[in-house]
C-alpha cells in the first residue's frame, strides 16, 4: 500500500469523526499515541501497533488540515535533500 493509499483509507474510515473532532481533538489522540509508543519501547512489547497507531493518527491529522503526506514528505527529504 502506498502512502496515498493509506492516507485516503484513513480518510474514508475516520474523515468524517476526525473533521468534528477538530484538529486540536485529533492532535491531542496524535500525541497520546506517542506515549504510548514510548511506552512501548520501555517496555519491549507492542511496538509496531503503536508504530501503525501513530502513523494513523498523523494521516489524520493531515487529512484534516489538507496536506498530502506522500507529497510533503517527498519535498522536504527527497527533492531537497538531507538537511546538512
Amino acid at each position: 500500500m502506498e502512502i496515498k493509499e493509506a492516507q485516503k483509507f484513513i480518510d474514508e474510515v475516520y474523515g468524517e469523526m476526525d473533521r468534528k473532532r477538530g484538529i486540536h481533538g485529533d492532535l491531542v489522540w496524535l500525541g497520546e499515541e506517542v506515549g504510548e509508543l514510548f511506552k512501548a519501547v520501555r517496555e519491549n512489547k507492542g511496538i509496531e501497533e503503536e508504530i501503525a497507531d501513530v502513523f494513523a493518527w498523523l494521516l489524520s491529522v493531515a487529512n484534516v488540515l489538507g496536506i498530502d503526506v506522500e507529497d510533503a514528505f517527498k519535498e522536504k527529504y527527497i527533492r531537497k535533500g538531507p538537511p546538512m
